[in-house]
């Protein structure tokens, strides 16, 4: 088993190694019932159990007014909304199960969606993968860099004026790897006017913003990071916070006319239920026509003005680039990444011999790999850590993401996603293919029509 590093003393260091074999020895389903879902929960079709956040219930309307008769109708109190739009999250006052809400609601007219509200956890979290101690040497020179050909691409663009967000457990403020580099954050957990992160050593949540944030630091050295916490301390989240920080990062002062959202979106975290909730919202992130009748929102409510008016602006939406989870298996789909949309990517990971990782998820809907297997970058502390998961190969392609978009800053999301896979090369004994973000900058300079 690997252990966690401690940044200072050896004897720390064996502590914490004890601590994790105590948690470890949960074992792995027990561990993922906690507070995250993900890859250890179950599917949301087929009348499978859905590992979600007890009594609540979450409502996508066509038009908001209809709340207060359904809530008056059904009993509900009314416990969060996306701003005027007529998404909401809600619980029943005299306990009535989710369930016969939800199908009771989804027969009323007016009512686009009603689901439980899924759980979400990091995929490393949710197999307790650990990480060994690493070094910033391992960090500026490690197999990955030359794997996806990071010189040629830094040579083209570094990222300079690119906004990527990294929707995790938080983030090390003051790791030398991200100085400079940190937009103000948003605490979606716990409402702090930090967005630091608050786990300590041995809990599942432990430090894995702070790695996913130092990848995309490494690839893209002159982005600015948008650090979201949506995970809790133990790592696990839900589909209403995770939607909520989607529509934050593309608009965190709330006024769709400046153009301050992130361009890029980071998402290392995932669970297996589908919702329409978070298909919807992605897509109002994105900026992108309707990927399916289920994802369409009737936007003729007023309350998503706002939306069109960012999405009315060039550059309004971003690119979704989502870690395809660790189950090493064909058939486990994670989502958001599993949605198919237009300009979100799906990503899973390669070891250095150019081949897929042995825990990596694949199937039709994965878009792509990149670097995921012993991977270094920076943990809380100020200390470096070699980890291992899909949620390191994504941010190496966010990272990429904003070194094209500092190149062209007028390529669509769903262009971007484009030219990223039309780009990357094979990977040995998979249709999948790998990352090239120097193959995928010299598209983009040289003629970037090819990727429309």
């Amino acid at each position: 088993m690997r252990r966690h590093p401690h940044p200072r003393r050896r004897t720390a260091l064996r502590a914490l190694a004890v601590a994790l074999l105590a948690a470890c020895g949960l074992g792995g389903a027990q561990a993922a019932g906690g507070s995250g879902g993900g890859g250890g929960g179950g599917t949301g079709g087929g009348g499978a159990t859905v590992d979600a956040v007890p009594g609540d219930l979450l409502l996508v309307l066509s038009q908001g007014d209809a709340i207060t008769a359904l809530l008056q109708k059904y009993q509900l109190s009314l416990t969060g909304r996306f701003g005027a739009r007529p998404i909401f999250r809600v619980r029943s006052v005299i306990g009535t199960p989710v369930k016969d809400l939800a199908a009771a609601l989804s027969l009323e007219a007016g009512v686009l969606s009603a689901e439980p509200n899924p759980r979400h956890a990091s995929p490393e979290r949710l197999k307790n993968n650990v990480w060994a101690i690493g070094t910033p040497q391992a960090y500026a020179a490690q197999w990955a860099t030359g794997a996806i050909g990071l010189a040629a691409a830094q040579a083209w663009s570094t990222g300079a004026g690119v906004r990527v967000a990294v929707l995790d457990t938080g983030i090390d403020l003051a790791h030398p790897a991200l100085a400079g580099r940190l937009l103000p954050g948003l605490d979606l957990v716990d409402g702090s006017s930090s967005v630091a992160e608050s786990a300590q050593p041995g809990q599942g949540g432990y430090g894995h913003g702070t790695h996913v944030a130092g990848l995309v630091a490494r690839v893209a050295p002159q982005a600015q990071i948008l650090p979201i916490r949506v995970l809790d301390n133990d790592g696990g989240g839900n589909a209403w916070v995770l939607a909520e920080a989607l529509l934050r990062a593309v608009d965190p002062d709330g006024n769709p006319d400046t153009a301050d959202g992130a361009q890029v979106i980071n998402l290392s975290l995932g669970g297996t239920s589908r919702t329409r909730l978070l298909a919807t919202v992605g897509r109002l992130a994105r900026c992108s026509a309707a990927d399916g009748p289920d994802t369409a929102p009737d936007l003729q409510d007023p309350g998503y003005n706002s939306d069109r008016r960012r999405c009315g602006r060039r550059g309004g939406g971003a690119l979704l680039v989502a870690a395809a989870g660790n189950d090493g298996s064909p058939s486990v789909r994670t989502y958001p990444a599993a949605e198919g949309a237009a300009g979100l990517l799906a990503v899973t990971a390669s070891r250095s011999n150019g081949q897929l990782a042995g825990f990596a998820n694949t199937g039709s809907w994965v878009a792509m790999a990149a670097p995921g297997d012993a991977i270094t970058s920076s943990v809380p502390g100020g200390g470096y850590a070699t980890w291992g998961g899909t949620s390191m190969a994504a941010p190496l392609v966010a990272g990429t993401a904003a070194l094209a978009l500092a190149l062209r800053p007028d390529t669509l999301p769903q262009d971007l996603a484009r030219c990223l896979v039309q780009t990357a090369q094979a990977l040995s004994g998979t249709a999948l293919r790998q990352l090239d973000a120097a193959a995928a900058l010299q598209l983009l300079a040289l003629d970037p029509s090819r990727c429309r």
